[in-house]
């Protein structure tokens, strides 16, 4: 994660844009562009279809290749879409932010 993209974000005003971004920060590098694309309006054809996928993925954990990792990544793609869903996530990145700010990155740029 380098410097200028994690003080570009801490910028957003958006409260809930802010809080993904910093999640998204925090994935390799190389699947950061990939999660960014899907959150775009024009990719609601493949988001949906993913988020299910990744859902059911994660009900699936107990298996070697998948993982509970897939649920909650799952359940943030369909907040995109299904306001409902919106509205929850956007409670729970609040709570990881006040109780887990690590989580997000920011407890390592608080001690900078």
């Amino acid at each position: 994660m380098t410097e200028h993209n994690f003080t570009e974000v801490l910028q957003i005003q958006d409260e809930r844009e802010r809080r993904i971004e910093l999640l998204i920060l925090r994935l390799p590098e190389k699947v950061q562009p990939s999660v960014r694309w899907m959150r775009k309006p024009e990719a609601k054809w493949a988001r949906i279809p993913a988020g299910f996928l990744l859902i059911c993925g994660g009900c699936l954990s107990i298996l070697p290749v998948l993982g509970l990792w897939m649920l909650p990544l799952g359940i943030m793609l369909l907040a995109e879409d299904v306001a409902f869903l919106r509205r929850l996530t956007d409670k729970a990145l609040a709570w990881v932010e006040r109780r887990k700010p690590q989580w997000m990155g920011l407890e390592a740029a608080q001690g900078k």
